[in-house]
């Protein structure tokens, strides 16, 4: 699958990679067995994915969602078409989504002291 993309699932990297979506970090065919999701954001929890109209009222992607949301994943699915022609818009999407990145924790005692 990471082999061959779609032109859709290309744009979308093109957004995604780098930390480029407000300094999160996607992976992209991101194992969630057992399923791959197309991109993920682990820390938050998100999925992205990419759909032609074969997804078009697909009772499996139904089940997936729901069996990856019992797991804490949240879901955004974005039309082939939508990627392409308003990707600022999806790229707006995601952001949203994901709200600021969170500080980190601060360091445990002993660690970062010279």
């Amino acid at each position: 699958m990471r082999h061959i993309p779609t032109d859709a699932e290309r744009k979308l990297w093109s957004l995604l990679r780098r930390r480029q979506l407000g300094g999160w970090y996607f992976r992209r065919q991101h194992a969630i067995p057992p399923y791959i999701a197309d991109f993920a954001c682990v820390e938050a929890r998100l999925i992205v994915e990419a759909d032609g109209g074969q997804h078009a009222d697909s009772t499996h992607d139904a089940r997936r969602d729901e069996r990856l949301k019992a797991q804490g994943w949240r879901i955004l699915r974005f039309w082939n078409n939508d990627a392409l022609r308003h990707a600022e818009g999806v790229a707006r999407m995601i952001w949203e989504a994901l709200g600021p990145l969170p500080d980190p924790p601060p360091p445990s005692a002993g660690e970062g002291e010279e």
